[in-house]
């Protein structure tokens, strides 16, 4: 294998990780994330469709269907990665280097998934 194959699947398993463990946390640990999105001033009736986005974005990376689907999955991890990093930011929490992480992964993904699955 490759250099370029090894950074797809590693970087692609990563953001799954990532997404799976926000996922998680957005279902069973409902209240904390509500607290959390309470005191970044984001609404919390969100949380739900959000989850339910990261998983079908996920599904849209995973099954290849679609060159056009695939592309707003990423565009969508794109943006949530950087405005969750501007979130922890700006209130100071501390808690933007998980989001800095996600953000390379998913570029790292992103770019390597161009030739490796095109």
């Amino acid at each position: 294998m490759n250099f370029t194959k090894i950074a797809f699947w590693l970087s692609t398993v990563l953001l799954t990780a990532i997404m799976f463990f926000s996922v998680y946390n957005y279902f069973f640990n409902n209240e904390m994330i509500r607290s959390f999105f309470e005191s970044m001033g984001y609404p919390t009736y969100i949380i739900y469709p959000l989850a339910i986005a990261k998983i079908l974005g996920l599904i849209a990376v995973w099954g290849n269907f679609s060159k056009w689907l695939k592309e707003w999955a990423y565009a969508g991890f794109f943006f949530n990665s950087i405005l969750a990093f501007f979130a922890h930011y700006m209130v100071s929490d501390g808690q933007h280097a998980g989001a800095v992480i996600a953000f390379v992964v998913v570029l790292i993904s992103y770019f390597t998934g161009k030739q490796v699955r095109p």
